[in-house]
């Protein structure tokens, strides 16, 4: 690529930094009206923090359950942290503009100002922002809930963290956590799985196992992970195991919520970031990224803009073409929102996201190769575009809460694939496009007097078109394609209520109706004739409750169990030149678990234990066109037992260690896929009823290779940890990280053809920054050793079976950055 090329969308956002660094005042904190009556600690913090904006963390699980004074006015959350603290043992440290942490004191209340950051001193249950800060509320519960009386496993990654060491958008939650997991088909092109729960390796009709959220917006319905760069980000938060209650449908294996800074209407501020990158084997790359907060008018509006430019060098060879690094990848967007207060705790956010990803080539690789070469006589790029509009009103009465968020998402992914076939060159296209619109509205009370609730209602209307056709020289053929669309209305309810001090249960149930239909689309007018069945339309309601149980037995030891249920939609499959429907599926999850250790103790650990009942699983295959199809094969259980440990050994250095094990297996195949005489000795019970089943034939031919008798794309097992470390160095810090991740192996999917092995790898890398809280300089390395591995068994449908093929791990890059805060 032309150096030229890689600069231009650096430049494009560098521009606008010069203008704004021009006018940009002093960063200042402004008095904010507050309102909040006599309760506890744990009622009274998470209200202080959303009225205030803050970053409130408490030390200590005994003063969660402190009794503090009603504080009412117009003043600086230091003054309102005073007056609510004022007779306790405990005061208010400021960690930062907008960070405090509450502490055990003597009796006389004070405020303790610390201009450099703190070291690290305790362990936290979650991963943590700035690795010293106690994360208290779990926002994706929609009750504000505590993560000490939240009933599940919980992860929340700071905004800090997210960044440290270089953005790398889903990539830097999965590098993470040992639960969550994805293909790796290239950015924009991937499914997301949690806790096992996995279906299948491509972008077709079914919808995710893992839902997506901006806030409390869905990203996506049936489509892949947009993959979006998670720049300005205040958490990320991760819920494991079924949230259909809260969530519904494409939530079985659980949810990833991303949390942006809002709108800021307390001062300017001006963050920048960019960095160069050098990848062995492969091109050099960069990255720049700036984001603005503009406060204007005189009743507390403000406007916040990111924008930002990533382009990776590419490290695969294609001898067969003369090419060398093809695979580059260009990221380049944005996002803004506008914050409007308009008075008596009423607030307006309208904003938008746009981001577009472009890929050269593919990233997997010929497995008999040296793991970076791949011989193809055509070029398969892919490129996505994502955007969404959005509007958030909210309103606050005292500790009642009301929230109604609306979007409107266009989502488009392009793919091609190598279809050649007797030396001819040909390419294999797929063209999906996404429109959604939807609509939450909830209202909400967080747990106060022993007593908490939330009331919603949401509403979705999503169409996705996928057209497909084979493409030669001067020759073009259309594949049979389909859309499918759903109407989906659900009202949902989750109440908790503390039966004793240390006992807490919640419960609730969503209703969901929903309208589904699809038509084939470019079939063949031979089917039409014949009277086949190209269109198809149901209604379906579902009802999925929960039940959750939470108690304190003894000082640092918390054991909760749940249940809860999950669904997803069916639709439309295509199958060589058919057009086929395909069942929604559900699935049933118990789990149990324990917390244990105080954070004053310096070391916290929990387990988990989930178990998971799935019906009618929606699971992909190869059709006997090579071109992959879903069709539902049957019952499957999943075991996953999942544990964390956090400890601080010595000041400033803090290790996060978390693992999970996963037991999954088909235990019973559907009518359609057992009729097959060529499946006849797979040996697996047969569940639900035949009648009405397609003619055999129509649903692809399994054979006793399919290995039916194993989910796809589930690791049997994944280990991961964090090494964070913080000394001051003059007036400055140094902050050290490093992490690695293993990860099992697996199988591709299901079928005679989606048997390959993968996984089996070590990710591995090394961050460090010096500077202080305005600017730095940091420098950072992945893959240390320079590994392979194979992160995914696919190339192309159309070679598969062979187990040609490996995606192999990006070679060890080497960044440098610099960032700027004003």
């Amino acid at each position: 690529m032309d150096a030229r090329q890689v600069k231009r969308p650096l430049l494009a956002c560098a521009m606008p930094l010069a203008l704004v660094c021009a006018v940009a005042p002093a960063y200042a904190q402004q008095a904010r009206p507050i309102d909040l009556a006599n309760g506890t600690l744990s009622e009274r913090v998470p209200q202080l923090a959303r009225q205030t904006g803050i970053s409130i963390s408490v030390s200590s699980e005994a003063l969660w359950r402190t009794k503090v004074k009603a504080v009412r006015g117009t003043m600086t959350p230091g003054e309102a942290l005073a007056r609510m603290l004022a007779g306790t043992r405990s005061r208010a440290v400021q960690l930062s503009a907008t960070s405090w942490r509450i502490e055990a004191a003597a009796p006389a209340m004070q405020i303790v100002r610390r201009h450099k950051a703190p070291k690290s001193e305790q362990p936290l249950p979650t991963v943590s922002e700035d690795g010293d800060q106690e994360q208290i509320v779990v926002t994706a519960s929609k009750m504000d809930q505590s993560y000490e009386d939240f009933p599940g496993t919980a992860h929340r990654i700071g905004g800090t963290d997210i960044n440290f060491g270089g953005e790398r958008g889903t990539d830097s939650v999965l590098s993470r956590l040992a639960s969550v997991a994805s293909t790796h088909l290239g950015p924009g092109r991937n499914k997301l799985f949690i806790r096992g729960i996995a279906d299948s390796s491509f972008t077709g009709p079914t919808q995710s196992t893992v839902g997506q959220y901006l806030g409390d917006l869905r990203l996506s319905y049936n489509a892949p992970d947009p993959d979006l760069r998670l720049y300005d980000m205040k958490a990320v938060e991760v819920l494991e195991g079924s949230q259909g209650t809260l969530y519904g449908a494409g939530s079985l294996g659980g949810i990833i919520r991303m949390i942006p800074n809002d709108p800021d209407p307390r001062g300017v501020m001006l963050e920048a970031t960019a960095g160069i990158s050098a990848t062995q084997h492969g091109d050099p790359g960069g990255d720049i990224a700036a984001t603005v907060n503009l406060p204007f008018g005189a009743g507390g509006h403000a406007l916040r803009l990111t924008g930002y430019a990533v382009s990776d060098g590419g490290y695969i060879d294609n001898p067969l073409r003369g090419e060398k690094d093809i695979n580059r990848t260009r990221i380049a967007g944005g996002r803004g929102s506008v914050r409007l207060d308009l008075g008596d705790r009423w607030t307006v956010d309208i904003g938008g996201i746009y981001q577009s990803t472009t890929v050269d080539d593919s990233q997997y690789a010929d497995r008999k190769g040296d793991a970076l070469t791949r011989g193809s006589q055509v070029v398969e790029g892919a490129g996505a575009d994502y955007g969404m509009a959005m509007l958030v009103v909210r309103k606050e009465w005292g500790n009642l809460r009301f929230q109604t968020s609306s979007a409107w998402v266009r989502h488009s992914l392009e793919e091609r694939f190598d279809a050649t076939q007797f030396d001819i060159p040909s390419l294999f296209k797929q063209h999906n496009r996404t429109r959604m619109w939807v609509n939450e509205t909830r209202l909400w009370q967080p747990i106060e007097n022993g007593f908490g609730w939330v009331l919603g209602f949401s509403a979705i209307d999503n169409s996705t078109e996928q057209r497909r056709a084979f493409e030669r020289t001067n020759f073009r053929a259309t594949s049979t394609g389909v859309t499918n669309s759903i109407t989906e209305f659900t009202g949902y309810g989750k109440f908790s209520v503390e039966l004793r001090d240390w006992l807490l249960l919640s419960g609730g149930g969503r209703l969901t109706h929903s309208r589904l239909s699809g038509m084939g689309q470019d079939v063949l007018p031979v089917f039409k004739l014949a009277g086949a069945d190209i269109e198809a339309e149901r209604i379906e309601t579902e009802l999925l409750p929960s039940v959750e149980l939470l108690g304190h037995v003894a000082p640092g030891v918390t054991l909760y169990a749940r249940y809860e249920e999950g669904f997803r939609p069916g639709g439309l499959a295509i199958e060589s030149d058919f057009v086929r429907q395909f069942r929604n599926d559900h699935i049933e999850s118990w789990e149990a678990g324990a917390r244990f250790g105080l954070p004053r103790d310096g070391i916290s650990a929990s387990l988990s234990v989930a178990h998971a009942f799935w019906r009618d699983i929606q699971a992909d295959f190869i059709d006997g066109r090579g071109l992959p199809s879903t069709a539902n094969i049957g019952e499957g259980k999943i075991t996953s037992i999942a544990g964390t440990l956090a400890f601080v050994p010595a000041p400033g250095l803090r290790i996060d260690l978390n693992a999970v094990y996963n037991h999954s297996r088909v235990t019973a195949l559907t009518p359609e896929v057992a009729r097959l005489s060529s499946a006849s000795t797979i040996n697996l019970p047969v569940a639900g009823s035949a009648i009405g089943l397609a003619p055999i034939g129509t649903i692809g031919q399994f054979g006793p290779g399919a290995e039916f008798g194993r989910i796809p794309n589930v690791a049997d097992y994944a280990m991961q940890a964090n090494i964070d470390y913080r000394a001051p160095v003059g007036r400055n810090e140094l902050r050290l990280g490093a992490w690695l991740k293993y990860i099992g192996p697996s199988r591709l999917g299901i079928g005679p053809v989606l048997g390959d092995e993968q996984g089996d790898y070590l990710d591995t890398g090394l961050a460090a920054r010096l500077g202080d809280a305005r600017r730095g300089i940091s420098l950072s390395m992945t893959n240390l050793f320079d590994a392979k591995g194979n992160r995914f068994a696919l190339g192309t449908p159309f070679e598969i079976g062979n187990g040609g093929f490996v995606t192999p791990q990006r070679p060890r890059t080497i960044r440098i950055a610099v960032d700027y805060r004003y």
